[in-house]
């Protein structure tokens, strides 16, 4: 396959109205990393918000979602802001060998302990949650969300994407990234439906993943501001990042 053939296939899936659709949002979107202060409450209280609503949890009177995973040193912690509007989180840890732990492995433990003995890495996203208005007003928030995922398997060179999903989720998981289930369903702590981890080869299919849908694209610069740079000691707040997606289908 030549350059100009990729080229092609890149500008005829960018002219898709459903492409166009999510670029149209993602000019208005900005990432950030929220690992303290006021955005890191309002992640929490949008998890809370959100889950309630799909009758995943019970309610509680701190009306807020944490948990242990959230302080892991491989845990990556975000909020997706629309015209300055907090939309959507998700949260997204690197499994490997050096940290072998992630929400995943709470639940299928024995399935992924194997595996990274084994060699393989993977991100394991968690905690996606939206806002019911703003997800009614942004249909393709899913998918602009669920791109940190991506961005974090491309910077980190994994294996495979763990995703643990309630099974009525599984189409879209299938049809998006080709998602296949690593295991049967299990109970997952705190929540009120059982779970179940599907898999996306990374290294086989991701690419082909972000030729159809070019607004996962990234470049390696916009990757490492969200999963490799380190804080200076004086910094507060939460780093925003902007999605460079169309910037990368303008130099190709």
């Amino acid at each position: 396959m030549t350059p100009n053939t990729l080229t092609n296939r890149g500008t005829r899936a960018e002219e898709s109205p459903f492409n166009r659709s999510v670029f149209s949002v993602l000019d208005h979107i900005e990432y950030r990393i929220c690992d303290e202060g006021e955005d890191l409450e309002a992640v929490y209280r949008l998890r809370y918000q959100s889950y309630l609503a799909a009758g995943m949890i019970k309610e509680d009177a701190a009306r807020q979602i944490h948990d242990k995973y959230d302080e892991m040193p491989n845990s990556h912690r975000f909020g997706v802001f629309y015209k300055g509007n907090l939309v959507s989180t998700i949260r997204v840890h690197h499994l490997s060998q050096e940290h072998p732990i992630a929400p995943s492995c709470g639940v299928f433990g024995d399935v992924i302990e194997a595996r990274l003995k084994a060699g393989q890495t993977f991100v394991d996203p968690s905690r996606m949650a939206a806002d019911l208005e703003w997800g009614r007003k942004l249909r393709v928030l899913p998918y602009i969300t669920l791109r940190l995922a991506v961005l974090g398997a491309k910077y980190f060179r994994t294996d495979y994407s763990l995703i643990a999903i309630k099974e009525e989720h599984s189409a879209f998981y299938y049809r998006t990234f080709r998602a296949e289930p690593a295991t049967g369903p299990r109970s997952y702590p705190g929540l009120e439906v059982p779970v179940h981890l599907l898999q996306m080869n990374t290294r086989e299919v991701l690419d082909e993943v972000i030729e159809r849908m070019p607004f996962f694209g990234s470049t390696e610069a916009e990757q490492r501001m969200l999963y490799g740079r380190k804080r200076s000691a004086d910094e507060t707040g939460s780093l925003s990042v902007h999605p460079t997606a169309r910037l990368l289908l303008a130099a190709a």
